[in-house]
C-alpha cells in the first residue's frame, strides 16, 4: 500500500478558495497508476472529484467541479494538490486522496479500484 496523508481542509465562505495537499511517496509515479481526490458528504456515498494519471499527468474531473478545481502532482515536493476555487456549500465534505496500482479497468471515479487511502481532511463551506 501507498502511504497518503491529506491536509489543508478548513471552514470557508462560499466563493472562497482552499488548496488541499496530500503527501505521496517519492516513487509515486512508479508505484501508482492513478491518484485521485474523493469527497464524501454526510449521508452520501464517496464520490470521485478529480484524478490524475501518473505517467501522463492527464487529469479527470467530475462535472460538478470542472472549471473550479484543479488537480496537480508535484514530484519535487512529493505532493498531490487540489486547488479549489469558487467554493459552494455543496462542496462540503470529507476529502480523501487515493492511489491505485495496475491497469485502469473501471471508471476513474470508481473508488473500488483504489487500494490506498488517506485519513481525510474536512472542508466546510458556508454562506
Amino acid at each position: 500500500q501507498v502511504q497518503l496523508s491529506e491536509s489543508g481542509g478548513g471552514s470557508v465562505k462560499t466563493g472562497e478558495s482552499l488548496r488541499l495537499s496530500c503527501s505521496v511517496p517519492r516513487d509515486i509515479r512508479r508505484t501508482s497508476t492513478m491518484i485521485a481526490w474523493f469527497r464524501q458528504a454526510p449521508g452520501k456515498e464517496r464520490e470521485g472529484i478529480a484524478a490524475i494519471v501518473t505517467n501522463s499527468l492527464y487529469a479527470f474531473y467530475d462535472d460538478s467541479v470542472k472549471g473550479r478545481f484543479a488537480i496537480s502532482l508535484d514530484d519535487l515536493n512529493k505532493m498531490l494538490y487540489l486547488q479549489m476555487n469558487s467554493l459552494k456549500s455543496e462542496d462540503t465534505g470529507m476529502y480523501y486522496c487515493a492511489a491505485m496500482t495496475g491497469e485502469i479497468r473501471l471508471l476513474w471515479s470508481n473508488p473500488e479500484q483504489y487500494g490506498s487511502w488517506g485519513q481525510g481532511t474536512q472542508v466546510t463551506v458556508s454562506s
